[in-house]
């Protein structure tokens, strides 16, 4: 017998009453009193020994220990809920992934090669979600992460889907033609588009062509996005500084153009990764087969 769990009602309850701030609107979601979710809380702190929440002027605030066992309870109930679904469901109805994706990796290479996977493993669903800078699976309701690094996150397995490559300039044909670049001279006067999570990336490209990297050149707007920055960079605002094969439909439809073919080599690259104590699906070794296959 599972003893040492708390039984469900209580686990719910709470992860409500977290996520909504309220014992009020979780008991409205689950059709219970406010009362009998309040003692559900209770019970439950008292059984684990430590408070989860603290209340400030009738308002409901999660401890840090409250936080950090909220996020674990929701993606328990969602791995179950999701368990319970596909049961109930029949196998025939097939199984569903949860991926966290960097955006633009997402958007301009795998989400083009998604529709080879789903042709293949037409049982298995694929939702993609944008994160862009790094988290932890014990906290998220996700089956694994595409990422990009210089090594596997800690507490993770999977493997290199391929290095990203060479990073070049790239503007608008319209601002090439008003500002002609061939040299450091030519570039300093033009403005340069930068990435917030790259933030050294122009720095790096100047020192890789033995150029000086002045002041000015810092000085231009920051985006989050490839994607922002990119757009910008098509707009006609300044010129980028991206991955060749995150803008090949760009420079095929002559939306973008290279200035000056120069190119920062990066060792960095895309991985697929899973937490480590987690036994993988079945859905996820087919999704992991293909998807480093398609780097061989």
């Amino acid at each position: 017998m599972r003893n040492d769990i708390p039984n469900l009602g209580a686990l719910q309850a709470f992860e409500a009453s977290a996520r909504l701030g309220s014992f009020t609107r979780a008991a409205d979601e689950l059709a219970l009193t406010q009362s009998a979710v309040g003692r559900q809380v209770a019970m439950l702190e008292q059984r684990l020994g430590v408070a989860l929440f603290t209340r400030v002027r009738r308002r409901l605030v999660l401890t840090e220990t409250g936080r950090e066992y909220a996020a674990r309870i929701r993606r328990h109930l969602d791995h179950l809920q999701r368990d319970t679904l596909e049961i109930s469901a029949g196998r025939a109805m097939g199984y569903t992934l949860e991926l966290a994706v960097v955006p633009t990796f997402a958007t301009q290479w795998l989400i083009p090669r998604l529709p080879d996977f789903a042709q293949r493993h037409p049982g298995i669903t694929v939702n993609l979600s944008a994160r862009s800078q790094p988290f932890s699976f014990h906290e998220c309701a996700y089956d694994a992460a595409i990422y990009y690094g210089d090594q596997f996150w800690p507490g993770t397995r999977g493997g290199m889907i391929f290095r990203e490559g060479g990073m070049v300039p790239v503007c608008s044909p319209g601002f090439m033609a008003a500002n002609p670049v061939s040299d450091a001279a030519g570039l300093a006067h033009c403005r340069h588009l930068h990435l917030s999570t790259r933030a050294n990336a122009w720095r790096d490209w100047y020192a890789a062509q033995g150029w000086d990297y002045d002041i000015a050149a810092s000085r231009g707007p920051r985006y989050e996005l490839f994607t922002m920055m990119t757009a910008a960079a098509a707009a006609g605002l300044g010129i980028g500084l991206a991955p060749r094969l995150l803008i090949e439909r760009e420079l095929e439809t002559g939306q973008l153009v290279i200035p000056v073919d120069r190119v920062l080599d990066a060792s960095q690259g895309y991985y697929f990764a899973y937490p480590e104590g987690r036994p993988p699906s079945e859905a996820l070794d087919a999704f992991q087969a293909w998807i480093l296959g398609l780097s061989q």
